[in-house]
């Protein structure tokens, strides 16, 4: 059974960071791709960064790139988002989840997190 758990969110101020981590259980992360999305009250589910399973090749979203970073490691079996610059429309629910190849696509992935909220005031 693969678990993924999400930790790190919270209320951060306009211009803050928090790093999001994403600890996996069940099955190592060493050779899958994986992924961060986030959800927004009544939009839908959206990417946010994605990792080859080496980590060599990342992949994000125009609205995030340059002040999201995405990194893993394997040893620990975790995946991180570091965000900085945050602005009140990266207030979210934030996802991450395990899949088969590097892609910005929900479909893409097989396992998926609980999310961890994340607020930005202004």
């Amino acid at each position: 059974q693969v678990q993924l758990v999400e930790s790190g969110g919270g209320l951060v101020q306009a211009g803050g960071s928090l790093r999001l981590s994403c600890a996996a259980s069940g099955r190592a992360v060493t050779y899958y791709a994986m992924g961060w999305f986030r959800q927004a009250p009544g939009k839908e589910r959206e990417f946010v960064a994605g990792s080859s399973w080496r980590g060599d090749s990342t992949y994000y979203a125009a609205s995030v790139k340059g002040r999201f970073t995405i990194s893993r490691d394997n040893a620990k079996n975790t995946v991180y988002l570091q965000m900085n610059s945050l602005k009140d429309e990266d207030t979210a629910v934030y996802y991450c989840a395990m899949g088969g190849g590097p892609s910005n696509q929900k479909s893409s992935y097989n396992y998926w997190g609980q999310g961890t909220q994340v607020t930005v005031s202004s």
